[in-house]
């Protein structure tokens, strides 16, 4: 059996889910934007083995005073570009008189949602950025 430090299991999970989920070509975004490069989720998230490493490394980033039945939620999105989708929930659950303050996502693409949500008044945690996954990319 192998065992690995945080570090070693994050870099580790960070080069399998480059290698597993990145797509090259021209794509157009949720948000409209084109990209010559996509993340396709599905593809770790109907691995059960993947998705299980994946929800062992964003555990620790639940906010721990986060509690969905103290009308406090925590809105999950698996990756995140403009913000978008979580601001359309996060809207949907305020109206139902949740308390949204943070989201937590498994990609943030960096091209400017983490700032629209804060404008919302949602901090973004993620577990991989473009540049964590692009620093451990396999090439």
């Amino acid at each position: 059996m192998i065992i690995m430090t945080d570090g070693e299991a994050r870099a580790a999970l960070a080069r399998e889910i480059d290698a597993t989920c990145r797509l090259t070509g021209t794509f157009v975004l949720r948000s409209g934007r084109t990209a010559d490069e996509y993340f396709d989720k599905y593809r770790f998230e109907a691995d059960p083995r993947l998705l299980d490493r994946v929800a062992a490394q964003l555990t620790p980033l639940v906010p721990t005073d986060t509690e969905v039945a103290g009308r406090r939620v925590l809105v999950v999105e698996d990756v995140v570009t403009s913000g978008g989708q979580v601001i359309v929930s996060t809207g949907q659950l305020r109206e139902l008189g949740a308390r949204v303050e943070h989201a937590l996502c498994v990609i943030d693409r960096a091209e400017g949602g983490a700032q629209t949500l804060a404008d919302h008044g949602v901090a973004l945690r993620a577990l991989f950025t473009r540049a964590d996954l692009e620093a451990h990319r396999t090439r």
